[in-house]
């Protein structure tokens, strides 16, 4: 050890004395929850964007119909199950739901301590902490009626269950890793590559230890044996058609989408890079084995997914909140390894990460409050995008009857991606409207809902390809169609559009002529 080493060390060891108190652990973890409290409830009034209305509307049906139903939508049923609970106690307002995932975001603060404390020691806790209360990945879902924050937490828990039950060969955690992974592939799919990770670095850096794996993946399986056939079907019909293949440069930068942003990442890797090479060169220490076999399991679960995006795409940030756990550990050891270096590192990178997040998500709220007024029970409201439908739904309510380029909707709370892009794609246009317009009445009016195409960039995968065409030729036809007439054009005011939302929606109000 050298003379630095050894002043680091002292250092460290005065500290951690200091935190030692009986009650200075709660204190302060409690005042770091209360604090990142704060900055995750300043847009937890944010409206609604396409997946949280689809989430709302899954979990308005019965809890016993939820697992069938999602052979429709793609995902695990976990947390609709959950959400669908939580919306009978509480309600479905943008805020309550919001709300669930805020709890598991917080929730998040003691669960990182705990990792990073009985992994390595106190000081990695608290700094596991630290990125856990301030990480802009987990404040903005913590305020958003998806899964993801809920994925992060449960990756926490099964993480430290992994390394106490596999890498350190304590078999009573062995339950808690079953059922810790057990739920996090029945709330997100891409669970299931981190799952695949942990065997493939278990076999390749701690194989004495593959045994203990073997017991737990073997309990995971059993739990998820029920979905099996669901999510084979889903893997064949559904998917995710908006999304486009990745790139190189995001198979490289993939960690920044949990830290969350290139630049943490970048100042991460440059401090803590080379004090945790220092460590990993001592070859039979156990901190060497717990970074390599998670930082393992990490690349193999991105690299999965990269090469999958290829052949169906469904490459986007938000998916990797899978990885959050051991991604905060070893960046957390890291800070700690490079004693001040680290610690200006995190101070830099936590003074970015607060600063307030603006609510880039869409304007469907706005858009709907503005229509609501002029619209009456049974009239007819067509969205060109289909699965706006749900929001819509939600801020309209039940008393319409809602289209798409597709045909009318028979539930309006979920979208049916079964096959979707083979159903758009021979949708025909005029024949879809004609039948539409023969539902409605003349002197009444219905509603066309249809995004805001400012860049082709972003409507450029198969599916968002197809409604761009579709929502184009609807507003053609419209507007040559003598048949209608335009009453109402809505939209949201320019300053907002600029500064909050990047996916936006207008509105067009059209009376059939008598």
């Amino acid at each position: 050890m050298t003379a630095g080493e050894a002043t680091a060390r002292v250092r460290a060891l005065r500290l951690d004395d200091a935190l030692e108190s009986r009650w200075a652990t709660p204190a302060l973890l409690l005042a770091l929850t209360a604090i990142s409290l704060f900055i995750r409830t300043r847009e937890l009034a944010a409206g609604f964007w396409i997946d949280e209305g689809i989430s709302v509307g899954i979990a308005h049906h019965h809890l016993t119909a939820i697992p069938h139903l999602l052979r429709q939508d793609g995902s695990p049923p976990l947390y609709y199950m959950l959400l669908g609970v939580w919306i009978r106690l509480f309600g479905d307002g943008v805020q309550a739901t919001h709300v669930l995932s805020l709890l598991c975001a917080l929730a998040c603060i003691p669960l990182a301590y705990l990792l990073g404390r009985r992994v390595f020691d106190r000081l990695t806790g608290w700094c596991c902490a630290l990125l856990a209360a301030f990480n802009p990945f987990l404040t903005y879902y913590g305020q958003e009626t998806r899964m993801y924050a809920l994925v992060a937490m449960l990756s926490l828990v099964a993480t430290l269950a992994y390394v106490e039950g596999v890498l350190r060969g304590k078999r009573r955690w062995l339950p808690v890793l079953s059922l810790s992974l057990a739920a996090m592939v029945y709330s997100h799919n891409w669970s299931l590559f981190f799952c695949v990770g942990l065997a493939a670095a278990t076999a390749i850096a701690a194989r004495d230890r593959f045994r203990e794996l073997l017991y737990a993946g073997a309990g995971t399986f059993v739990l998820y044996i029920p979905w099996i056939p669901t999510i084979l079907f889903q893997a064949k019909h559904t998917g995710a058609p908006w999304a486009t293949s990745p790139s190189v440069h995001d198979l490289i930068v993939a960690p920044g989408a949990v830290l969350p942003d290139d630049g943490a990442l970048a100042a991460f890797v440059l401090v803590g890079g080379v004090a945790l090479w220092r460590a990993l060169r001592q070859r039979r220490s156990e901190e060497r084995r717990v970074i390599v076999t998670l930082a393992l399991a990490g690349a193999i679960a991105i690299c999965i997914a990269w090469a999958l995006s290829f052949a169906t795409p469904e490459w986007t940030a938000r998916y990797f909140a899978a990885l959050v756990a051991p991604l905060l550990l070893i960046v957390s050891r890291g800070i700690v390894r490079a004693d001040r270096l680290g610690v200006l590192a995190l101070v830099v990178v936590i003074f970015f990460w607060i600063a307030p997040q603006k609510d880039n998500k869409e304007n469907a709220g706005q858009i709907a409050a503005q229509i609501a007024p002029a619209m009456h029970p049974g009239e007819l409201v067509i969205s060109t995008q289909p699965e706006q439908v749900p929001v819509f739904r939600y801020y309209l309510g039940p008393g319409y009857r809602y289209a798409t380029p597709i045909g009318l909707v028979p539930d309006p709370r979920i979208f049916d991606w079964r096959d979707a892009v083979t159903r758009l794609r021979d949708a025909q246009p005029k024949a879809t409207l004609d039948g539409l317009l023969r539902t409605v009445e003349p002197g009444e009016q219905f509603v066309v809902v249809s995004p805001v195409f400012r860049s082709y960039q972003a409507w450029r995968a198969k599916w968002t390809k197809l409604v761009w065409e579709h929502s184009g030729s609807f507003r053609t036809l419209l507007a040559h169609d003598s048949r209608v007439r335009l009453v109402r054009h809505a939209w949201t005011n320019e300053v907002v559009v600029h500064e909050n939302y990047f996916k936006l929606m207008q509105a067009f109000v059209y009376e059939r002529v008598r």
